[in-house]
């Protein structure tokens, strides 16, 4: 999943940026109202978290326009105000979540996690499962055949995107879009490695295999055949 983040304080930025791409999150940043607008109209994300004091364009009144151009993109505004009349100012510009500063990562990013549940309209938001294989996006365990597979953050993130798409080929230029979030690169092979480690993991062990390659295409979750 990708969120915008819209912070001008470069350690509070890279605080946050850090820790949400270790939880396996595509981030992406920028520093001024006016950018974090740009993105906010033009790009699909999960969630933003939009700081309120930003240099050109203020983060209440990037909000409002995110809402008049109807993005409804969940927010979370973070800001040293913390007083009741600020936090129903941010509400009231259409903000979903107000969070004054300083504050824990842990619980920025439980809020973060509830506005993405409460925002996704599919019936099934805590859990996912293609066959025996099972997903918990809450605790973030991953069993196939009721045994344990341990991930890395963004082995984690690659499943989930496959598992929110099974039985869809997802190519190499959309695996680096949501996981690493940057412009995609034909020589690099960080796909196919990380690709391979996930497949040895929720592969190697079991029956029928379900992750299968499509040379020159990309890469496919298969559900398993019910015969």
């Amino acid at each position: 999943m990708r969120i915008l983040l819209v912070e001008d304080d470069p350690k509070i930025a890279a605080f946050i940026s850090q820790g949400l791409k270790q939880n396996g999150y595509a981030v992406d940043q920028c520093a001024t109202g006016t950018d974090g607008l740009h993105l906010a109209l033009t790009e699909s994300y999960a969630a933003a978290v939009v700081d309120v004091m930003l240099p050109e364009l203020d983060g209440l009144r990037l909000i409002e326009e995110m809402r008049k151009q109807r993005v409804n993109t969940p927010v979370i505004i973070l800001s040293a105000k913390r007083s009741v009349d600020d936090r129903v100012k941010g509400l009231q510009s259409g903000g979903d979540d107000y969070l004054p500063k300083p504050f824990s990562f842990a619980e920025l990013l439980a809020r973060l996690q509830a506005l993405i549940r409460r925002s996704t309209s599919t019936a099934e938001t805590t859990h996912l499962s293609v066959g025996a294989l099972s997903m918990n996006l809450l605790t973030r365990d991953v069993t196939r055949d009721g045994a344990a597979i341990s991930l890395q953050p963004r082995e984690f993130s690659l499943l989930e995107f496959f598992m929110r798409n099974p039985g869809k080929v997802l190519s190499k230029t959309m695996i680096m879009e949501h996981v690493w979030n940057y412009n995609f690169d034909p020589q690099t092979n960080v796909v196919d490695v990380l690709v391979c480690r996930l497949r040895n993991k929720i592969d190697r062990d079991f029956n029928p295999k379900m992750l299968s390659t499509l040379r020159g295409v990309g890469y496919v979750l298969k559900p398993p055949r019910n015969d």
